[in-house]
């Protein structure tokens, strides 16, 4: 994941380069979406409603440990609920700084979509969970 939405950005900059305060949430969630729009405006149009979905917390690891600078991966699968009903075709997750409503932090298109059906599960391995923030080294 490397898009920031414009909360993230807005956040960035007042709080490194104008010194002001932010409090981090204390838990981060992933979303999945059918489609892209408003992303990275923070207004997501497509997130999944149906079916047992609810966004899936996670933790990533420590990003100073990773062996290229701004990068870290979650530090376990990231596994939802079973689907009792189609969610459709999974294109784009998020993270999320809330459980319900909140504010989309970072997001991006999945490397390939996926059709959630009724009785499949939707994971993604602790290895491909990457936050990566561009750096110049």
């Amino acid at each position: 994941m490397s898009e920031f939405s414009d909360y993230t950005a807005r956040n960035f900059i007042n709080h490194f380069l104008r010194n002001n305060a932010f409090t981090p949430p204390a838990a981060i969630y992933l979303a999945l979406f059918t489609g892209s729009a408003g992303l990275g405006a923070n207004s997501p149009s497509y997130e999944v409603t149906l079916g047992a979905y609810s966004r899936a917390t996670f933790t990533l690891g420590t990003a100073t440990a990773m062996a290229t600078a701004g990068t870290s991966i979650s530090t376990a699968d990231v596994t939802f609920a079973t689907a009792t009903a189609t969610w459709g075709t999974i294109s784009h997750a998020a993270i999320m700084d809330a459980l319900t409503s909140g504010n989309v932090m970072m997001w991006t298109p999945l490397d390939a979509t996926k059709l959630v059906g009724n009785g499949d599960q939707f994971k993604v391995n602790a290895t491909q969970l990457l936050v990566q923030i561009g750096t110049s080294g």
